[in-house]
């Protein structure tokens, strides 16, 4: 997530095993688990950051042919869109899956809410198979220390033909800053972000089809150190595995305001960038293999039979 100045809390829980064998974390496991978890619990007011990103992105579900009747909002919990998507939704039964650290079992008689509720949650591992014509991830997938797992499941989520939207924030996302820390040698400060196509490579390898990626570069500003620092602590937290381990002193945090407030242009306001990567991707139909086997579900394959009639695509 966003870096705030320095870690706010001291790192040492035991580090969580690599999400892959022979991988190491692009970040933090326990860091990351921290920062979802104390953005969940403030749901009730997510950073405002989170819910522009979530209209901006709401406006191009425009591409889908059919409005999806069954939607998963993916950690719908920290990213503060629900109102944008029931928007952009309004028909839709819409599942919310909380983190893994919140679980909401369905309640009985079934877990998607059609007929009851219009809005249910449900954690992730209990998510099932091919149930959702489109999964919406606002803002989360920066959080996810193994970033090839969470595409696996969205794929899973999806029935053929359903649809992935998802935004989060990309490399040169306060570049200005970091140009501080850089000079001054605090270190890094921020988890890596990674670039729109190295994403939709991913999406590729996992088993989507047809990826699409764009990015925006957003201005942000301030009138003051203070107010940035404020703002950064509100929405996540320096999640880079060689981040300053420990405590900062508040005389740190002095010369952190003393060096960023040198950002200030000639109308004293600090400018700072926010790059922000959006992507959408199609579950593609099963493929036949020569000289194998493909076993296809019965469900996949009326989808086929019928033309894709049920099929959420681009337009």
């Amino acid at each position: 997530m966003v870096a705030a100045a320095g870690s706010d809390v001291p790192n040492d829980l035991p580090n969580d095993p690599a999400p892959s064998a022979g991988r190491a974390p692009l970040i933090d496991p326990p860091a990351a688990r921290r920062a979802r978890t104390r953005l969940a619990a403030a749901a009730a007011e997510p950073p405002w950051l989170h819910a522009e990103v979530g209209r901006r992105m709401a406006a191009r579900l425009a591409v889908l042919r059919e409005p999806p009747a069954a939607v998963l909002d993916w950690w719908g919990d920290i990213g503060g869109a629900a109102d944008a998507l029931r928007s952009a939704c309004p028909r839709a039964a819409i599942t919310r899956v909380t983190l893994p650290e919140r679980p909401s079992p369905p309640k009985a008689g079934g877990w998607w809410p059609f007929g009851r509720a219009r809005t249910a949650s449900l954690a992730a591992a209990a998510v099932p198979e091919a149930v959702a014509d489109l999964v919406w991830s606002n803002m989360a997938l920066h959080f996810e220390p193994d970033r090839s797992a969470l595409p696996a499941a969205w794929l899973k989520a999806l029935r053929v033909g359903g649809f992935l939207m998802l935004s989060t924030f990309g490399p040169d996302t306060l570049r200005e800053l970091r140009g501080v820390y850089r000079r001054l040698g605090w270190g890094p400060l921020q988890g890596p972000f990674e670039d729109m196509h190295d994403i939709g490579d991913r999406l590729v390898a996992t088993g989507f089809a047809d990826p699409v990626m764009d990015q925006e570069q957003l201005t942000l500003t301030y009138a003051s150190a203070t107010h940035l620092l404020a703002e950064l602590r509100g929405i996540g937290a320096n999640l880079h595995p060689a981040r300053h381990r420990g405590w900062r002193t508040p005389r740190w945090r002095q010369a952190w305001i003393d060096a960023v407030q040198g950002l200030a242009g000639a109308d004293g306001r600090i400018r700072v960038t926010v790059e922000i990567a959006y992507g959408h991707a199609v579950k593609p139909a099963p493929r036949a293999t020569v000289g194998g086997t493909t076993v296809v579900k019965l469900d996949e394959m009326r989808t086929q039979l019928q033309g894709g009639r049920g099929a959420r695509r681009a337009g």
